[in-house]
C-alpha cells in the first residue's frame, strides 16, 4: 500500500518537495520524432548501413534521418509559437566562426573548394550541433542518447578487434595496421581510434552509475572491448588520447577520494600492459623517437606542422581559405597534396588567427558548459546526469588533445560532443533543486508512524 502523508503531519512545502514526482516536463519542447530522428542519424553516421546494404543508398539515409530530426523539431516549435534558436555562447561563437569563414572566401586560394566544404560538410555538421543542443532537452533523452552511443560503439570496436585477429590489415609493408570501419567517421584506423576514444567516457559513465551486477558486467565488457580496439588500431594519437582519458578519470577519482576505483584502474593497467603486442610498443615509442618511424608518416607530419606555422606567420589574418590548407602547404614545402594533421593549425592556416581564436573559444566554452552541467547536476542531487556530463567533459578534453594530431576541424567529432555539452548544460539548468527537509520533520512524523 502506498504511503500518503497527511497535511497535519507534513509541512506543505516539505510535502511538495518529498512527494511530488520530479523529472522531465510532461510536454517537452522538442518532439519525440525529432529525438528519434537524431538517434537514427547518429546510427547512420557511425554504422553506415547503406554500405552493408547498398539498396539503402538510394534513400540517402543520413540526409533522410537528419531531415526528420530538423523538420520535426521546427514543426514542433512552430506549433507552439516558440523561437527556433536559443542563443547560447556556443551557438553564437559557431555563427561568428562561419561568418568569418564566409568573409574569407573571396581571398581563398580556391574559392570554389571553400564553398564546397562549407555546404557539403561544415554546415551540415553545425546543423547537427544545433539540433543536439535543442532536441536533447530532458534528463531522460540525454541518458537514452548516451546508452545509444554506448551500444553503437560495440560494432565499431568488435570490427576492429575482428580485423586484427583475422589479419585484415592495410596494404602496407612497413606496419601491419587494421582497416578502419566502413563509415564516414571511422574509415581508417586513426579515425576509428578517435571515434572510440570519444565514445569510451560515455560507456564509463554508464558503468559508474550502473546499479545491477548484470549491467556492470555488460558495460565493463563494452569498455574493455572499446579500449582493446583502440590499442589494436596501432594509432599513436589514439594511444595519447586514451592515456588522457585514463589520466582525467584518475584525477577525478583522486579528488573525490575514490581509492578503490583508483586501485581498480591501476590493477587493470598492470594486467593489460604485458598483453600488448611488442610491435605496438615499438610503434608507440616513435612518438618521442620520430626517426624510428619506418613509415615516414611521423616525420612528414612534423615537417607539415612547421610548414603550416610558417604559412600562418606569413598570412596571420585571412589565411588560405576554408579547407585550403593542402594548397597552402604546397606553396611552402612543395607539392605533396597532404593536409596538416592538426585541427588548430588547420583553422589557423585556413582562416587565420581570428578563425583559430574563435574555434578555441568555442572548444573552451563547450568544455566549461560540460563542467558546469556536472556541478549543477551534482548540487541538484542528480548523480546520473552529473556522471554523464562529466563523461562529455572528459570526451571534449580528450578531443582537445587528439586535435593536435588529426585533420578533423570541420567533421562531426568535436561538434557532436559540443552539442552534448550544450544539451547537458541546458538540462542541468532545468533540474529542480535538492529538497531541503525541515530538521523537525522527522521528530514530528516519527511518533505518528510508530505502531
Amino acid at each position: 500500500m502506498a504511503f500518503s502523508a497527511s497535511p497535519e503531519l507534513v509541512d506543505r512545502p516539505v510535502a511538495a518537495a518529498l512527494f511530488t514526482p520530479t523529472g522531465a516536463p510532461a510536454d517537452p519542447p522538442a518532439s519525440a520524432l525529432a529525438f528519434k530522428g537524431l538517434v537514427a542519424f547518429t546510427a547512420v553516421m557511425l554504422l553506415a548501413p547503406q554500405i552493408m546494404f547498398p539498396q539503402l543508398a538510394v534513400f540517402r539515409p543520413a540526409l533522410l534521418t537528419a531531415g526528420i530530426a530538423v523538420g520535426a523539431y521546427v514543426f514542433a516549435r512552430f506549433l507552439r509559437h516558440e523561437r527556433l534558436i536559443r542563443p547560447t555562447r556556443e551557438f553564437l561563437l559557431s555563427v561568428a566562426l562561419v561568418w568569418w569563414a564566409v568573409m574569407t572566401i573571396p581571398a581563398s586560394l580556391w574559392p570554389g573548394g571553400s564553398v564546397g566544404l562549407l555546404t557539403d560538410l561544415w554546415l551540415k555538421t553545425l546543423l547537427i550541433f544545433w539540433v543536439i543542443g535543442h532536441v536533447v532537452d530532458t534528463p531522460g533523452r540525454l541518458t537514452r542518447l548516451t546508452w545509444w552511443l554506448a551500444v553503437l560503439s560495440i560494432p565499431l570496436a568488435a570490427t576492429g578487434v575482428k580485423r586484427y585477429v583475422t589479419g585484415e590489415f592495410m596494404n602496407t609493408a612497413q606496419v601491419a595496421r587494421i582497416e578502419g570501419y566502413d563509415s564516414p567517421l571511422a574509415a581508417n584506423p586513426n579515425d576509428l581510434a578517435l571515434m572510440l576514444n570519444l565514445l569510451l567516457p560515455l560507456v564509463v559513465a554508464l558503468l559508474l552509475q550502473a546499479r545491477t551486477a548484470f549491467r556492470r558486467t555488460v558495460l565493463f565488457a563494452i569498455a574493455g572491448l572499446v579500449a582493446a580496439a583502440i590499442v589494436l588500431t596501432f594509432s599513436r594519437s589514439g594511444f595519447l588520447t586514451l592515456a588522457t582519458i585514463v589520466a582525467l578519470y584518475l584525477y577525478r577519482f583522486a579528488r573525490e577520494g575514490r581509492v578503490l576505483r583508483i586501485a581498480a584502474v591501476v590493477a587493470l593497467l598492470a594486467t593489460a600492459a604485458p598483453l600488448l603486442p611488442s610491435s605496438y610498443v615499438d610503434r608507440i615509442a616513435t612518438i618521442t623517437a620520430l626517426e624510428e618511424d619506418r613509415t615516414g608518416s611521423a616525420q612528414h607530419r612534423w615537417a607539415d606542422m612547421g610548414s603550416a606555422a610558417t604559412y600562418v606567420m606569413q598570412h596571420p589574418i585571412v589565411g588560405a581559405g576554408l579547407g585550403q590548407d593542402a594548397l597552402a602547404l604546397n606553396q611552402i614545402r612543395g607539392e605533396r597534396w597532404t593536409v596538416v594533421h592538426d585541427v588548430y593549425l588547420q583553422y589557423a592556416v585556413d582562416l587565420g588567427l581570428p578563425g583559430l581564436l574563435l574555434f578555441v573559444a568555442l572548444l573552451v566554452c563547450a568544455i566549461r558548459s560540460a563542467a558546469g552541467a556536472r556541478r549543477a547536476a551534482a548540487e541538484a542531487g542528480h548523480a546520473g546526469l552529473a556522471t554523464i556530463a562529466e563523461a562529455v567533459w572528459v570526451s571534449l578534453l580528450a578531443f582537445a588533445v587528439a586535435a593536435v594530431f588529426y585533420p578533423a576541424g570541420y567533421h562531426f567529432y568535436f561538434y557532436y560532443f559540443a552539442g552534448l555539452a550544450v544539451a547537458a548544460a541546458r538540462v542541468a539548468r532545468t533540474l529542480p533543486p535538492r529538497p531541503v527537509v525541515d530538521p523537525s520533520f522527522g521528530a514530528r512524523i516519527g511518533p505518528a508512524l510508530a505502531p
